[in-house]
């Protein structure tokens, strides 16, 4: 774990590596850092969750690292590739290998084009001849459970919420990608349609052999297709680590208070979590030191004078906090939410 804050497996060869990324938005307020000095690797084949209040910088880091959004400084680099200094023939030819599924499904979709030119545009870019767009686009509508012959010639317009998601991920897939950013891609979505299209991403992931980021505040959803997770606040990140263990034994107290923020699943059991205090600082003007310290109920004195790093806490554990939790007090009042 280096100093920077980068979150990786040692030794490791990543697909996706994020070196000190920071993207910032210039308003007439001033200018908002909504990612700040972030570093992290995604390791080929795995699944990354990235979690966090609305406003974290989940989104505008997503779409930084495939540069659909422009990055302010640092380093973004995918199978070896630097994709932060590619001028725009070379980024052109890099984004065959990097795609994006959105949130706003139908408005995702170019609304005068049908189906059937949704998915073969990125084929037709790559120059694939017209007889192999035609049947390729077949395959992938036939992949996500869109039959070709009923949906080829519809428009977004025509399609549910659910069904417009499976065009995106048909067009996402169809230049077989190694990394797809998928960005609140069920959000908008009813429940049993949100099933539906994670476990067709469940099914395509080791079909396409697809290395996944998958962005979201949903912390079901989140812990559900996730292999590591990273959690984030206010354009910085808190925690990092295994899924399993970050959601079973958060080491920092954001994390802790995220996750006694879900409902039980038994209306008659009261809330038992510690509701956070406070508001979100503006990120205009980000507080000194720990971002999260006027709503921390562990804040002490060093928290207002000195930035925490992240660092290792626990074994392949990493967070940022000088005074991460441990076992017992992470624990000690997390009521049963299996």
């Amino acid at each position: 774990m280096a100093g920077s804050g980068t979150a990786h497996l040692r030794g490791a060869e990543a697909l996706l590596s994020v070196r000190n990324l920071v993207v910032e938005h210039h308003t007439r307020g001033g200018t908002v850092r909504a990612v700040s000095d972030v570093s992290f690797d995604v390791l080929p084949g795995e699944t990354l969750g990235i979690v966090g209040e609305s406003g974290c910088g989940k989104s505008s880091m997503g779409r930084a690292v495939l540069r659909l959004g422009e990055l302010t400084s640092g380093e973004v680099a995918c199978a070896g590739e630097r994709i932060d200094r590619a001028d725009r023939k070379k980024l052109r030819s890099l984004r065959r290998d990097m795609q994006m599924i959105f949130q706003n499904s139908v408005g995702s979709l170019n609304p005068r084009r049908h189906v059937r030119e949704i998915v073969a545009e990125g084929l037709a870019i790559a120059g694939a001849p017209p007889a192999e767009r035609d049947r390729l686009v077949a395959d992938m509508l036939t992949e996500v459970g869109l039959d070709p012959d009923r949906f080829s010639d519809l428009l977004p317009r025509q399609l549910s919420g659910g069904q417009a998601q499976r065009v995106s991920i048909a067009r996402a897939l169809a230049l077989k990608p190694k990394l797809l950013i998928c960005d609140e891609p069920v959000s908008a979505l009813d429940v049993s349609v949100q099933a539906q299209i994670l476990n067709l991403m469940e099914k395509l992931k080791p079909e396409f052999g697809l290395t996944i980021v998958f962005i979201a505040h949903d912390l079901a959803v989140v812990r559900s297709v996730s292999d590591r997770v990273m959690v984030m606040y206010l354009g910085k990140v808190c925690e990092f680590g295994d899924s399993v263990e970050v959601y079973d034994d958060p080491a920092h107290p954001y994390t802790r208070a995220l996750l006694e923020s879900v409902p039980l699943p038994d209306p008659d059991e009261p809330f038992a979590g510690s509701p956070l205090q406070g508001d979100v600082p503006s990120p205009l003007a980000p507080p000194s030191g720990c971002r999260f310290r006027g709503r921390c109920p562990l804040a002490q004195e060093l928290c207002a004078r000195v930035e925490p790093e992240i660092r290792e806490v626990r074994p392949g554990r990493f967070a940022a906090c000088h005074f991460p939790l441990t076992t017992e007090a992470a624990t000690d009042t997390a009521p049963d939410r299996s």
